[in-house]
């Protein structure tokens, strides 16, 4: 075998094939020792072909070359294959992996969760077609599992149409309540779809829906499935016997824990009834015991109206996207046809001041015209936002709501007017309870001071502490009750800042007031700032915070009158009875000094009290 023919098969793997035998020793030392092998040393004839190789033996693979080669190769096939993975992610897709971010995080919260997502779905239908909501919830065992469960909930609603009931429980961000600037307890499109998709992952078994537009509309029955790559519902449905004029029936199967105490499931159904006086609840706990949540008024809240958003709470982003769906033919139209509070008046302040003609086509105009139109919006005084579209609680419904499910000795609600955040109406009501029946006293029309009887309880579930204790806060947004995320909640730091002992109570640097005493506080609003999609507590805007402070200020002015007017007659009352102990001694000197019978010294015991009582009169 020749020379060259040994080099050319040793150094296959380089680029130049052309490489001369006087060049070879400038191949790395390895590469060299491989022309080594055992056997004659081969030489290549001058100007002759080398005859056919034999074979040596084989040479070990140069391990410098190939890895210069395999980290070009890698480069190409990983940015072909990076472009190949890149796909659309469904928002299915997003929240089934990120479920926490709905309030599925844990087992006893999504049971919780679940619960909450059903009753406002049915309470939002059952207030929009004008009916009194009565509800029934019930949440049984799977088996004799302790971790499976399914919801029930079910309303006397006006029902939902063939077309969309697979769309509403099967499809996320599917609703109608998102574009529309009106109070609602939902507001995404989310909630009871999330609760079905939870469902689905922890027990396999699909959402089962009832329903019934109307007395003469037929029953129908439903399972469906969420497609997660699809985020589209996959159903069957049939038609079925269901004793119902109207309303619907939702069942969910899933995985959860169930406990009772503070963030129970009946905690919540407990705050639900305080802050929607006018519901009937029916609820039936996995151990069959039932609860009735009777209603303390038949009057529902006051009929709401879609308003058009205000300039001041749109943003150059949304501007721009405004402009470019209008149909109106001018830029003074456009302002006052897709925004409300703007009259010709305003839109010819603000053209004027954004320097573009009113009659101009906003079509036509540029990015650069348009911020300049809002930063002239910036600029103008615009009347407010009308406040149809939101519906307070109000202080009377708020004091009944407090009576009936918190016994206290006094009661107070303040309700503030409406006000204007990022151009969305919200208004702050604010409720206290306070004392405990037995532990306070009371002054009748004569002058005498009684304790006041303590009522006997039937719910197991009670709201207020002890005196020694911090007081109960309950947060609700547009009337559904905030459970969880106490701390990170706007409404927790302002009860915290609010200085409390002004009106006579005790407060720890940095916490709660502490008494027997529960804080309700409500915001009510088209758009509620929440801080996560599980809406559990309120972003901190300074508008809302204000609201907040005076709303308090307000109650706890209230308090403090009741607090101080107590501790009198704490005050007076002991007194009284050191003074009374000494009156039946008197009467005994009286009966001796002026030979009193019994008659006349009992006489004598009463007149002595009255006098007591008359002329301590608080």
């Amino acid at each position: 075998m020749s020379n060259q023919t040994g080099q050319q098969t040793l150094f296959a793997d380089i680029p130049d094939t052309n490489m001369s035998a006087e060049k070879a020793p400038k191949i790395k030392e390895p590469k060299i020792k491989e022309s080594k092998a055992k056997g004659p040393k081969l030489k290549e004839p001058k100007g002759k072909e080398p005859d056919e190789p034999t074979e040596p033996d084989e040479p070990k693979e140069p391990s410098e070359p190939k890895q210069k080669g395999s980290k070009a190769k890698l480069a190409v096939v990983n940015a072909e294959s990076m472009a190949k993975k890149q796909r659309e992610i469904s928002v299915s897709e997003f929240f089934t992996k990120n479920r926490h971010l709905l309030g599925f995080d844990s087992p006893r919260k999504a049971l919780l969760t679940a619960v909450k997502e059903a009753i406002d779905n049915s309470l939002d239908a059952c207030e929009e077609a004008r009916i009194l909501p009565d509800l029934k919830v019930k949440i049984s065992r799977i088996g004799q599992s302790e971790k499976q469960f399914t919801v029930t909930v079910e309303d006397n609603g006006p029902g939902i149409v063939k077309a969309q009931v697979p769309n509403v429980f099967g499809r996320l961000l599917y609703g109608s309540k998102f574009h529309r600037l009106r109070q609602s307890r939902g507001q995404q499109g989310i909630g009871i779809s999330a609760a079905g998709m939870y469902g689905l992952l922890t027990t396999g078994n699909p959402v089962r829906v009832r329903t019934k537009p109307g007395k003469k509309s037929v029953p129908l029955y439903f399972e469906i499935t969420i497609d997660t790559a699809k985020n589209r519902p996959d159903f069957t449905d049939k038609v079925i016997e269901w004793e119902k004029d109207h309303g619907t029936e939702v069942s969910i199967d899933l995985e959860g824990e169930y406990r009772r105490g503070q963030k129970s499931v009946e905690e919540f159904i407990k705050l639900m009834a305080v802050a929607n006086p006018h519901v009937y609840l029916h609820y039936t706990d996995p151990d069959n015991q039932v609860t009735e949540y009777q209603r303390a008024t038949k009057e529902l809240p006051q009929e709401v109206e879609e308003i058009k958003p205000h300039p001041h709470g749109v943003e150059l982003g949304i501007l721009l996207k405004m402009i470019g769906e209008c149909d109106n033919r001018t830029t003074s139209a456009f302002l006052q046809e897709d925004f409300s509070r703007v009259g010709p008046t305003v839109a010819k302040e603000i053209c004027e001041k954004a320097g573009i003609k009113p009659e101009t086509n906003p079509r036509r105009l540029e990015s650069a015209d348009v911020a300049k139109i809002k930063a002239a919006i910036d600029q103008t005084k615009i009347m407010s936002p009308p406040m149809s579209c939101i519906a307070p609680i109000g202080e009377d419904l708020i004091i009944a709501g407090l009576k009936k499910e918190v016994e206290a000795d006094f009661y107070v609600a303040t309700s503030r007017k409406p006000v204007v955040y990022r151009g969305h109406p919200f208004a702050i009501e604010v409720g206290i309870a306070y004392g405990k029946p037995g532990d306070t006293l009371h002054m009748t029309e004569t002058g005498k001071i009684v304790e006041v009887a303590k009522k006997k309880t039937e719910s197991d579930e009670v709201l207020m502490g002890a005196a020694d204790e911090p007081v109960r806060l309950i947060r609700f947004a547009n009337r559904v009750p905030l459970v969880f995320q106490q701390s990170a909640c706007a409404i927790s730091k302002a009860v915290i800042n609010c200085n409390w002992k002004n009106y006579g109570l005790q407060q720890p640097r940095g916490a709660l007031p502490i008494g027997p005493m529960v804080i309700f506080v409500h915001i009510a609003s088209v758009w509620v700032p929440f801080t996560s999609e599980s809406k559990e507590a309120i972003a901190s805007y300074d508008e809302i915070l204000e609201e907040l402070r005076l709303a308090l200020m307000e109650a706890g002015r209230k308090l403090g009158i009741h607090v101080r007017k107590g501790r009198k007659l704490a005050g007076e009352f002991k007194k009284r009875n050191y003074i009374e102990t000494y009156i039946p001694h008197l009467v005994i000197a009286l009966k001796d000094i002026l030979k009193l019978d019994e008659k006349e010294a009992q006489k004598a015991r009463d007149n002595l009290t009255n006098v007591l009582e008359k002329s301590r009169k608080l």
